[in-house]
């Protein structure tokens, strides 16, 4: 599953299987050189993954070091007060000592001691790991805390999320509203600036629905089931139908009659060959990962027990799953229909002639 959440993380940083990509590329110039820009943002999308993820490990090893510390530091306290010392005959280099010690000469009042003390464990710390919502409100937040100068960092990270979330809604309203106004109906009775905000309105409402109390959990849905199935389907359909349905050599010609000259071998292995047998392989995966990986999990809130707790989906839950990964791919086999009737049914002022009618016609001319 690492593998697939790397793709599909590549696939939302390029903005890969969305439409902003074919969208914004509409507003281009015909010879605009999109080959040197597709160059240069894979490299900038390169760059800031590996700079985020020295970032956001460095972020975890600190959150993992401080509460590591603060453990220990409970835990001497809880060793000072039992044993009536002085506070500073105990610190966190000479614990263990003192625990040893304790083992050695009083075994009977260090296992009442034991049961009480907590078990401080740096390794078990740097494997609760946090992602999602966690991540960046919780643990960011965390470390940013205990940094010099917290004010600062604080605005300028809850700045940078508030325009991150802006710049991927603009990605995302505008392959939603671009093949909308390419449609005559609503171009004639709804203008530009309208269209767009009812569209925006509506992701709106649709937002809500996270900041219910459930929110969290439907989060977790969508953020799990919403987006990885349909994006590996919907690349892995758009390489095969410009490859091998449009064809790699017109694709070719396009690209010559655009920017000057015909795309190097490196790209056509990988669109013809790289790119769809890695997708096809995650595609398979996930594939096979969902359907025998058995009923499927989220982390859920004990009170009694004070952590979060693997739990079973309902059958309710299971069913949105089911009919949000098929409300993100019906729309293809749907548009598919409806363009195979649109060019099959008779044009406009064009009666067609059964061949019967057609071959006795031709008799009586004769």
């Amino acid at each position: 599953m690492a593998w697939i959440n790397a793709a599909t993380q590549i696939f939302y940083s390029l903005g890969l299987g969305f439409g902003s990509l074919i969208a914004f590329s509409s507003y281009n110039q015909y010879h605009n050189n999109f080959e040197q820009q597709a160059i240069i943002v894979s490299f900038i999308n390169s760059g800031t993954s590996v700079f985020a993820s020295i970032v956001t490990f460095s972020i975890y090893g600190f959150k993992a070091t401080v509460n590591y510390e603060s453990c220990l530091d409970r835990v001497r306290v809880q060793l000072v007060n039992s044993l009536s010392v002085a506070e500073d005959a105990i610190s966190m280099d000479n614990m263990r000592h003192w625990i040893s010690e304790l083992n050695i000469t009083h075994p009977q009042q260090f296992t009442a001691l034991s049961s009480k003390l907590e078990g401080c464990s740096l390794e078990s710390e740097l494997d609760t790991a946090v992602e999602g919502t966690g991540l960046a409100f919780i643990v960011y937040s965390e470390a940013i805390k205990n940094m010099p100068l917290p004010q600062l960092w604080s605005v300028l990270y809850f700045f940078m999320l508030l325009m991150l979330g802006v710049g991927s809604m603009l990605g995302n309203v505008t392959a939603i509203t671009t093949p909308l106004r390419d449609s005559k109906f609503l171009t004639h009775h709804i203008n530009k600036e309208v269209l767009n905000g009812l569209v925006c309105l509506l992701c709106l409402f649709l937002g809500l629905g996270f900041t219910t109390r459930s929110g969290n959990y439907w989060f977790a849905i969508f953020n799990d089931y919403a987006c990885t199935f349909s994006l590996l389907l919907i690349v892995l359909i758009e390489i095969i139908s410009v490859c091998y349905i449009y064809g790699l050599k017109r694709f070719e010609k396009d690209i010559e009659d655009m920017i000057g000259h015909r795309p190097s071998w490196y790209w056509k292995i990988v669109w013809a060959g790289v790119g769809p047998v890695i997708i096809i392989g995650l595609f398979v995966f996930y594939v096979s990962s969902y359907i025998m990986g058995g009923t499927h999990t989220y982390n859920a809130w004990d009170k009694d027990l004070g952590k979060s707790v693997p739990k079973e989906y309902p059958v309710s839950a299971q069913i949105v799953i089911v009919l949000l990964l098929l409300s993100s791919v019906c729309c293809m086999p749907l548009m598919a229909l409806y363009a195979y009737c649109k060019k099959n049914e008779p044009k406009e002022g064009v009666a067609s002639c059964p061949q019967s009618l057609l071959a006795l016609t031709s008799e009586e001319v004769a």
